[in-house]
């Protein structure tokens, strides 16, 4: 693919999850209202809510405004960085241009942002939710890396394009690839940072936690980014588990793919509306038993299993 290509098919991976992440919340708060025996919000509220953040005063408070401007930024831009190295429908359009390990780097970067956010703003509501979610980081983001490096097992290759294509079942339905598919599955939730694992935030308890003190078009920003990892996790779960119907000519395959996609946002929040939330030493234990399922899974992947 020559340069202009590429540049177009980053923009449309780009515009496509700017379009829909504010979707993806919507849908989000109209199902747990309909569970919760609510009328709820339209579909369409987080695109008047952002639009309302964005015309706001921007107002700056704490230490280091610098900080939070770069925060703010660090943390949309690494989202959206990733959504153009996986497949939205077709081929990631920079799936050449680095491999699992870029990857890893960027989703754990964008979990960076929100801490430097918080640190920046100096409030002690925010530096609790900083401590919490770097709590939760230590030891949630290693149960990605390792279903990428078990793709890479069952591939052979750190590539992009290889690895996020099914590689867990490039052998098979195999022992190693439903575990993780299991671990996966039941660790969703927390790389979304929902309900029963949104400690960081804590309405009732934090105040919302490290965003505490931000307001305005910042405050839009990171709601953005929320809602956009939303849509970036999902597809990542659809590319390494959920591959099926991806080799269907388009507009077939990219309406399957996106179809998968909103099945998984849909399955998050029924269990993010019908589960309370964790307390942070049983969240903190809930995924260290993870990571050892996860560590298990990639010791069989290893031997052939």
């Amino acid at each position: 693919m020559n340069l202009a290509g590429v540049m177009l098919g980053c923009l449309l991976n780009v515009v496509t999850v700017l379009v829909l992440a504010p979707a993806g919340e919507g849908l989000w708060r109209k199902v747990t209202a309909r569970i919760q025996s609510r009328q709820g919000p339209p579909l369409g509220q987080p695109y008047y809510d952002l639009l309302k953040l964005l015309g706001k005063e921007d107002i700056e408070s704490g230490t280091a405004p610098r900080m939070q401007r770069f925060a703010v930024c660090l943390s949309l831009a690494t989202v959206l960085a990733v959504s153009c190295l996986i497949p939205l429908g077709y081929a990631a359009p920079l799936n050449g241009a680095g491999d699992i390990m870029l990857l890893i780097y960027l989703l754990t970067l964008a979990g960076v942002g929100t801490l430097l956010a918080g640190l920046a703003a100096g409030s002690t509501y925010s530096l609790l939710g900083v401590s919490r979610e770097m709590m939760a980081m230590i030891t949630l983001e290693p149960l990605f890396a390792v279903a990428l490096v078990l793709g890479s097992v069952q591939t052979g290759s750190f590539r992009l394009d290889s690895v996020l294509a099914g590689s867990v079942y490039v052998k098979g339905v195999t022992v190693s690839g439903a575990i993780m598919l299991l671990v996966m599955l039941f660790s969703f939730q927390a790389f979304v940072q929902r309900v029963p694992f949104d400690m960081a935030e804590a309405e009732t308890e934090l105040m919302a936690g490290a965003l505490l003190e931000y307001s305005g078009p910042k405050l839009a920003l990171f709601k953005y980014a929320q809602s956009a990892r939303l849509l970036v996790h999902s597809a990542l779960f659809v590319t390494l588990f959920l591959p099926w119907g991806g080799d269907l000519p388009f507009p077939l395959g990219w309406l399957c793919f996106w179809a998968k996609v909103g099945v998984v946002v849909l399955a998050a929040t029924v269990v993010g509306a019908t589960h309370a939330r964790y307390r942070v030493d049983q969240a903190l234990r809930y995924f260290a038993g993870l990571l050892a399922v996860a560590l298990l899974a990639l010791g069989l992947a290893s031997y052939g299993y």
